[in-house]
């Protein structure tokens, strides 16, 4: 299984991948107009599966509630002044959940294999254990390859196959895989 440094961390604070100044800050109510344009300008097939229509505003303000609240953790990523991705943790309000947490990771196409989802990730295990989980979960399309393969070079393991589980949006149904990390495992 990976391992990822787990520091807690000050934000907003910045690196260079490839000579790009890269950007990292927490999310906040101001950035609304930022994440619709970021979501509404990335490619159909990423947002195929998304549990949550990030180009309707409604759900973005939700999902701004949701931060602001506390039970949602998001990292956005800036390249150049432009928003090219988030990291974000959302913490299972059902009881019987309450030591889970749900990954999700996005970026740009042209963010892509930088090393930026390995970054997000590793912020976003350290929010896990600030939050005392146990595990987290991503939950894809089983035919994302390269998600689960992101997923697993982060050490995830599948757990559950889900037939005709999503359904697109052009009503065509698709498996579900859900892939979890031991948080339990950081400090061994």
């Amino acid at each position: 299984m990976a391992r990822h440094a787990t520091k807690k961390r000050n934000f907003p604070w910045t690196t260079k991948i490839d000579g790009t100044q890269i950007r990292l800050r927490l999310m906040t109510a101001a950035d609304k107009e930022a994440v619709l344009e970021f979501a509404r300008t990335l490619p159909e097939e990423d947002l195929r599966f998304l549990s949550f229509d990030i180009t309707q505003e409604a759900v973005v303000n939700y999902w701004i509630r949701r931060s602001e609240a506390g039970t949602w953790h998001t990292i956005l990523v800036e390249a150049d002044g432009r928003l090219v991705g988030h990291g974000s943790l959302i913490r299972t309000e059902q009881s019987w959940s309450r030591h889970l947490g749900e990954v999700i990771l996005l970026l740009a196409p042209e963010a892509r294999g930088k090393g930026l989802g390995s970054i997000l990730a590793g912020e976003i295990f350290a929010k896990a254990e600030e939050w005392h989980l146990m595990k987290v979960v991503a939950r894809m399309a089983a035919d994302q390859k390269g998600a689960v393969q992101v997923f697993e070079k982060l050490g995830f393991n599948a757990e559950a196959l889900l037939a005709d589980y999503v359904i697109d949006r052009n009503n065509r149904t698709h498996d579900l895989i859900a892939m979890s990390y031991d948080i339990t495992g950081f400090n061994e």
